[in-house]
């Protein structure tokens, strides 16, 4: 979803860099890109573990990234033709949505799409626990969708869903909207394609 449907990333990443300053600390952007499709919750503790802060002071800046995000959160835009696309592969495909993010994040990017939810199965953060690169949320989605890896197209736009999405069993197709061609197909995405309407050209002729 964050950077295949809605251009979240740059917000989420805003968000941390706020709430990190407010702590001290700042990050380069390798490791901001080291984190692109993972959640928070790994993210977050994970940096501040480091830093030998305590688990009171990782809670309390989980939850000022999080009260910064929702102040920012009216600047969140549609990737473009990702609404029509979904539209589009419904009448097609049976569609899933595989998020590493929240729950009330997903219903509030379901909400800017515009498209109601037209996914047969979602899963969210609240569904998994081993984040990206390991595929456990591919496969829970698969498993509630009863399809097997082989039948399924996934579309990833970080490193680390692409990874995830191998180590699941499936084609994997990059979408530049994070990372570029390059750094995708680096990381063995099968297929890379720079918009959704470039894609949706190669489904429709299958």
């Amino acid at each position: 979803m964050d950077g295949v449907l809605v251009d979240s990333e740059p917000l989420h990443k805003r968000a941390k860099e706020i709430a990190f300053r407010e702590v001290g600390v700042v990050l380069p952007e390798a490791t901001y890109n080291r984190y692109k499709g993972r959640p928070d919750a790994t993210m977050i503790p994970e940096v501040l573990s480091e830093r030998g802060m305590s688990v009171e002071q990782t809670a309390a800046l989980f939850d000022r990234k999080r009260q910064i995000y929702e102040k920012i959160e009216h600047e969140l835009r549609e990737i473009p033709g990702a609404a029509e696309f979904v539209v589009w592969a419904k009448s097609r495909y049976r569609i899933a949505l595989a998020t590493s993010s929240t729950p009330r994040n997903r219903a509030a990017a379901l909400q800017l799409l515009g498209i109601g939810d037209p996914f047969e199965v979602s899963v969210d953060h609240s569904g998994f626990q081993r984040p990206k690169p390991d595929p456990e949320i591919f496969l829970t989605t698969m498993k509630q969708l009863g399809a097997q890896p082989a039948d399924c197209w996934i579309i990833e736009d970080s490193v680390n869903g692409v990874l995830a999405g191998k180590a699941a069993g499936c084609v994997v197709v990059g979408i530049t909207t994070t990372f570029d061609r390059e750094t995708l197909a680096a990381a063995d995405a099968d297929i890379v394609v720079d918009s959704f309407s470039e894609l949706r050209g190669l489904l429709g002729s299958k």
